[in-house]
């Protein structure tokens, strides 16, 4: 077995698990809901997705050849509300996770050791990956906790239903006991 491989098929799962925590909350949110925000400090799923689709073009787009934080990239802008619906918010959301995946899917294990740089700054390509894994999953956390505050009664559990851990521990077990 090479750790490497493995580590990069493991990685590209974890990276779409936490994406399939966001598909799902969106998925539950209606056109509304998208834009909506505690107060005026606090961002909208809406803005969350824009700024983490941004993040991702520029951060995986030449990722070995060029720095993460590209020219082009306008962060501040990123805070800006403007996505004129839930089907632009799905296009934005979809490009950065597929510029993302594409690139993982593209590295080798010999990369993993190899510097690259963001904002000048140099990393491993391991790093880099645990940084932008921290930082993703940080930000659809937000998107759930989001779609969990707007949904209130109707949120559709992402997880193990409260009170139901014990079963579901006994599924897990019965499904894996024959392995």
């Amino acid at each position: 077995m090479d750790i490497g491989n493995e580590y990069l098929k493991i990685v590209i799962e974890r990276f779409k698990s936490v994406k399939s925590l966001g598909d799902k909350t969106i998925n539950q949110l209606s056109e509304g809901e998208i834009y909506w925000t505690y107060n005026i400090e606090s961002n909208s799923v809406a803005v969350i997705v824009k700024h983490l689709s941004r993040n991702m073009v520029s951060r995986w787009t030449d990722f070995l050849t060029s720095d993460g934080e590209k020219e082009y990239r306008n962060r501040d802008e990123e805070f800006i509300d403007d996505i004129s619906s839930k089907s632009e918010l799905t296009i934005v959301w979809e490009k950065g996770w597929k510029t993302l995946i594409d690139t993982l899917t593209g590295l080798s294990e010999q990369d993993l050791l190899k510097n690259i740089y963001i904002r000048g700054e140099r990393h491993l390509v391991l790093e880099a990956i645990e940084r932008q894994m921290a930082h993703y999953a940080y930000h659809v956390g937000q998107i759930v906790f989001i779609g969990k505050q707007v949904k209130d009664n109707k949120w559709e559990s992402l997880s193990i239903q409260k009170g139901k851990s014990e079963e579901y521990l006994k599924q897990m077990l019965d499904k894996h006991q024959g392995k």
